[in-house]
């Protein structure tokens, strides 16, 4: 199964990447997590990115392909990848094909997990997280025990800064005018199925396993 997964921010794509990558023993890349791994092991993508960064700067497409083709070439396992948070653009939507066609992959299908705006402000300006052991709270669909504090760690929780809702409408914004494009990009090779990700989490997985068993690679 190798399967791209688009989505505007506060979808759920990343939790029910977890699941499917979990449920049938395949790669979870994201591209965040490979960037942070980069970074931290100063490998040289990893130093280059850094330096973008660091000034502020998105790092460049070069740069996060060049990670993406690094991952997929050092896979240990035949079963297939789940591609989270990658492609955001058209070009690099160009790019991973390219890559993968060198690689003699076949990209099986693009999951677009649909939630209204209304919806995606609400998840993300309601999130609240520890920062000491990460975990990550709700306040309205998964509260801690006494309201500020972690369960785990007994941290007091934060907002991230990204989740403040100025920066979510920005963030949707951004998503609007470069991912979104990604649709018809998909939909013109006829690889595209849309997903409701307004329900809850296991009637979305459900229907998500439902959809990737048509597609799935032999």
């Amino acid at each position: 199964m190798r399967v791209v997964f688009l989505g505007a921010p506060g979808v759920g794509k990343g939790t029910q990447a977890e699941k499917i990558a979990s449920q049938y023993q395949i790669a979870k890349i994201s591209t965040g997590d490979l960037l942070r791994a980069a970074v931290r092991n100063r490998t040289p993508l990893g130093v280059e990115a850094k330096g973008h960064m660091d000034q502020g700067r998105l790092v460049p497409d070069s740069v996060v392909i060049g990670l993406v083709k690094e991952k997929l070439a050092e896979l240990s396992t035949p079963k297939g990848f789940i591609l989270d948070g990658f492609p955001r653009t058209v070009p690099q939507a160009e790019a991973l094909s390219d890559v993968l066609k060198a690689e003699g992959i076949r990209l099986d299908r693009v999951i677009n997990f649909r939630v209204s705006r209304e919806e995606i402000v609400k998840r993300l300006s309601g999130r609240r997280s520890c920062p000491k052991c990460q975990a990550t709270y709700h306040v309205d669909f998964a509260p801690p025990r006494n309201g500020v504090a972690c369960d785990r760690c007994g941290e007091t929780l934060v907002q991230r800064s990204d989740d403040q809702q100025e920066a979510v409408e920005m963030r949707l914004r951004v998503y609007e005018e470069q991912t979104a494009p990604l649709i018809s990009f998909y939909e013109q090779r006829q690889l595209l199925s849309h997903l409701n990700g307004a329900e809850a989490v296991e009637v979305v997985y459900q229907e998500l396993v439902r959809t990737l068993s048509v597609y799935r690679t032999a």
